[in-house]
């Protein structure tokens, strides 16, 4: 390690009444055993658990600063200030975002650009609201697999309808852990173009549900072109299911 120059690091961590890894922390711990080193891309995620203890958790410019001093000047920051259920997420990276994956994207996600990743994973205890996605669909321009987790209903359904939002390259989508409302975010075509998804994964009662038991006109579309579905939970083919699926693919799970 003493002769490492260049350092690629994509990291996610899960710490227990603790606080987020900063750049002071990054330079203490890791780069500081690493003397000849001119080189560093990173993304790092720390998933905080604060179930014993109270912590003044750092603000996003606190973190920001933190790397700053260290040398690093074009960096991103995402964190949570205040925790859910005691759990809170922080995302740091270099700048121009280098990774194909972004993982555990929450609410607090600012925007930028990430041409070069191709799957994202999405979780957080609050909701995501239909114009986080509007974002995404147009920072994330070549994204090919999303996945989400999420329970929370969604606060402003009513954004669905003004807001035409299109995925052009998504080809995967992972619905299995989420509330129902994100269904209806994604598989009615006024909602969402899909125009070349032919993955997805669902719970089968969500997908029952926002089909209307596959007699909805206005998921039709973007079901029609599914050649791999995931099915979590009983299923038994239904009437019009072949109908609304015409050349799928089943794999319960």
């Amino acid at each position: 390690m003493l002769n490492l120059e260049e350092l690629t690091l994509f990291l996610s961590v899960i710490r227990t009444d603790s606080i987020y890894i900063d750049g002071n922390q990054l330079h203490d711990e890791v780069l500081n055993y690493m003397p000849r080193l001119n080189k560093c891309i990173f993304s790092i995620h720390t998933h905080i658990i604060n179930r014993h203890i109270g912590i003044n958790l750092p603000l996003n410019d606190d973190i920001r600063n933190s790397f700053i001093k260290r040398g690093f000047q074009s960096i991103g920051t995402c964190a949570d200030d205040k925790l859910i259920n005691n759990i809170g997420n922080c995302y740091i990276y270099s700048l121009p975002y280098q990774f194909h994956d972004f993982l555990y994207m929450g609410n607090c996600f600012q925007g930028g650009k990430f041409d070069k990743v191709r799957l994202l994973l999405m979780y957080d205890k609050r909701p995501f609201e239909p114009k986080l996605f509007k974002i995404i669909s147009q920072d994330f321009l070549f994204l090919q697999q999303l996945l989400i987790y999420n329970f929370e209903p969604q606060n402003n359904e009513q954004h669905h309808s003004s807001t035409l939002i299109t995925f052009n390259h998504l080809f995967q989508l992972n619905l299995i852990n989420v509330h129902d409302d994100y269904a209806i975010q994604f598989l009615p075509d006024r909602n969402t173009h899909l125009p070349r998804l032919t993955h997805l994964g669902i719970q089968y009662k969500t997908l029952a549900s926002v089909t209307n038991y596959f007699t909805n006109d206005a998921t039709r579309l973007n079901c029609a072109k599914i050649k791999f579905l995931h099915i979590y939970g009983q299923f038994v083919r239904p009437e019009y299911f072949d109908s609304y699926f015409p050349s799928v693919n089943i794999s319960l799970l």
